[in-house]
């Protein structure tokens, strides 16, 4: 009986044991031991995929304000890790990459997704585990406002389509003096069918006419027979708010039919693949709405390429530098927060005020955008050079 006994009590024990682990691993991410001496951030990111290169160079961003905020100390004397989640450039992915983050990594906040679409598509999973999520470039405005409501735990680094859309707009009526244009949407993309809408009725407020408006899909191929219609429709400019991967063939494949027009486009068009895909020279006459230059003199813009470039061995596009923002952003909240906190740091970060960071200085608004300059990119022999800043 003594044995029987004794082993029943190891039985409950393990039992027990048993029970506990499964409660404490329960629930959403975000809540580590108070004694932890890191802080665990989360990345969902299009590492692979159609539009690798963005997700690519804002975790270049990410991770080198981590490593100087690390070097510095940390934050509230605890070193910052980063874990990420590749997406693959898809949004049934994003939703699977912010769930492990948040389920598995129990991280504190996301940084991404890139993409509208993909930001979108991770949307509930954070706002139902209450995980604060900052979009480094997802510039359509549903990502952090929908239904006449801000949603609670989504914010972002970057200006919206509205904006991008109307300076774009602008340029094109004011600087090239057109008066005519077509527009050429990515209709499998939030982003672009939003930037559509906003050139549109800017351009038409302006006294332009929009004389043609054609639609691809991503990963198109083949974009000859629109292009031909887009010819003949002679227009003054092109509008192609898009992604480079497509936008590199259409604009080689413009330039081989005899499309001399000057070709716009947005934030988009911002990847070193973007020239390798149309080749150098189709580029010229093409210009693009972009976050910042790195051709700026700013003392902060110096110091990050500086940075950038020693650590990585090449200059910033505009994803690198709002990954480094973002990072930033999430470092200030949780300071002010004063705890590694999901809903703290929600709170902070919705009181961002006059941040200096390498894209400008970023105040929050009720919406959880930030209202900062644009630039306008021209293209020139595969090179990108600083044309002029737009204020909101």
């Amino acid at each position: 009986m003594a044995k029987k006994k004794w082993w029943s009590l190891i039985g409950l024990a393990v039992a027990a044991t048993m029970v506990a682990g499964l409660v404490a691993g329960c629930g959403g991410g975000g809540k580590p031991a108070a004694d932890s001496k890191e802080i665990k951030v989360g990345g969902n990111l299009e590492l692979t995929g159609g539009i690798a290169t963005f997700g690519q160079s804002t975790a270049n961003g990410i991770k080198l304000a981590f490593k100087e905020v690390n070097a510095g100390g940390g934050v509230l004397g605890k070193q910052l890790v980063f874990v990420s989640a590749d997406n693959k450039s898809e949004p049934s992915e994003s939703t699977n990459a912010i769930t492990k983050l948040i389920t598995q990594d129990k991280v504190v906040a996301v940084l991404g997704a890139v993409a509208t679409t993909n930001t979108l598509a991770a949307v509930q999973v954070a706002t139902d585990n209450k995980v604060p999520v900052i979009s480094p470039t997802s510039t359509n405005p549903k990502v952090t406002y929908d239904n006449g409501k801000t949603r609670d735990f989504i914010f972002r680094a970057c200006f919206i389509d509205p904006f991008q859309g109307t300076v774009m707009a602008n340029f094109a009526s004011k600087s090239l003096k057109a008066k005519t244009a077509v527009i050429y949407t990515d209709n499998s993309s939030d982003y672009s069918k939003g930037l559509t809408e906003v050139f549109e009725k800017t351009f038409t407020e302006l006294g332009g006419k929009v004389v043609a408006k054609e639609a691809f899909l991503q990963k198109d191929q083949d974009f000859k027979a629109t292009l031909t219609k887009i010819k003949a429709a002679n227009a003054d400019v092109v509008f192609i708010p898009a992604y480079y991967e497509e936008v590199g063939r259409i604009v080689k494949q413009a330039r081989d039919l005899g499309i001399t027009s000057p070709l716009l486009g947005t934030d988009g068009w911002d990847s070193p693949k973007l020239a390798e895909i149309a080749g150098a020279g189709a580029l010229n006459n093409g210009y693009f709405s972009n976050h910042y230059s790195p051709e700026d003199k700013d003392p902060m813009v110096v110091k990050f390429v500086e940075a950038y470039k020693k650590e990585y061995n090449q200059v910033p596009d505009a994803m690198g530098a709002l990954g480094y923002d973002t990072a930033m952003m999430l470092v200030d909240a949780i300071k002010r927060a004063g705890a590694a906190d999901p809903i703290k740091i929600k709170d902070a970060l919705a009181a961002t005020k006059n941040l200096q960071l390498v894209s400008g200085i970023v105040t929050l608004n009720e919406k959880h955008d930030p209202i900062k300059s644009a630039v306008i990119i021209e293209m020139k022999d595969g090179k990108q050079v600083f044309k002029e800043k737009v204020n909101p």
